[in-house]
């Protein structure tokens, strides 16, 4: 009778466990997500507007968030409580509006932001969590309309500035974080 007592609840907390709860059902306190009127934190997947695992209160793997109206917002990876891969973010239109990467909870790669339209806007890349590298902005029409370059988070060599029809307006140096020199074209 006591080995019977024991497995079953054993079946009852694995079938909790395994048990999908409703986002909505999750209030967040501390940093901890729990169950509404639980004081434990709170472990299984989610279904509704957040879509993972939940493991002591926290998100862990992958996950899909969606918004009220239903759309889908984005879809990333937490690993230990950090960010951890590729993260997309989209319009309520469904269309693409930010594809990043992110290392150890900081941006680092690659970050691409989009206009309704679908067009590419801006481009940076990150090291470490600090901007490093080439910067492009762009123009509706595709142009260029600014290029930059960052080194360790830092403004660092030339900054180019140009007019809608591509032509160059304007160069700023930069060295070390400091303003060397402005050229008017």
């Amino acid at each position: 009778m006591k080995h019977l007592l024991i497995i079953f609840s054993l079946l009852l907390t694995s079938v909790s466990w395994s048990e999908d709860v409703d986002s909505n059902d999750l209030v967040e306190r501390e940093g901890l997500l729990y169950e509404k009127f639980t004081n434990e934190p709170f472990t299984g997947k989610t279904t509704g507007r957040i879509q993972g695992k939940i493991i002591d209160g926290k998100l862990e793997g992958d996950y899909v968030m969606y918004r009220k109206n239903g759309t889908l917002l984005g879809k990333g990876k937490i690993i230990d409580g950090k960010r951890e891969g590729e993260y997309l973010q989209y319009s309520e239109s469904g269309q693409l509006q930010y594809k990043g990467n992110y290392k150890d909870d900081k941006t680092d790669g690659e970050h691409l932001y989009y206009s309704e339209k679908g067009d590419l806007s801006f481009k940076n890349n990150y090291k470490n969590g600090k901007r490093d590298g080439e910067t492009l902005m762009y123009y509706e029409n595709g142009n260029i309309r600014l290029k930059t370059n960052y080194k360790d988070g830092k403004r660092e060599g030339e900054f180019l500035r140009y007019e809608g029809n591509g032509q160059l307006k304007e160069t700023t140096i930069y060295k070390d974080d400091k303003l060397i020199k402005t050229i008017d074209h």
